[in-house]
């Protein structure tokens, strides 16, 4: 598994919508990519000012992204994320 360093946190970006709510299919070039992920790992945090940064996702949350951060990483034929927390804008309850 992957573990992320410091304030960074891996995610899974989840599947869009194949079909528009009317049925009319969307190819792939026509699909906006979304924005909403899956906490899989969180790193520890980062020292600043000696201070620990405080984690505020935790596995398993559901997150909105931001939509040109972090790093494309394919692990074992999976696609993942890897963002800083400051990339994630917000978590969907």
């Amino acid at each position: 598994m992957i573990k992320p360093l410091s304030n960074r946190v891996l995610v899974k970006m989840e599947e869009g919508e194949e079909t528009t709510k009317s049925g009319i299919i969307l190819s792939n070039a026509a699909k906006e990519k979304t924005q909403i992920a899956k906490v899989l790992e969180v790193g520890p945090g980062e020292k600043i000012d000696g201070k620990l940064e405080e984690m505020y996702v935790k596995k398993g949350d559901r997150v909105i992204v931001s939509k040109y951060a972090g790093t494309e990483v394919k692990y074992e034929n999976e696609e993942y994320l890897i963002v800083k927390q400051d990339d994630i804008l917000a978590i969907v309850e």
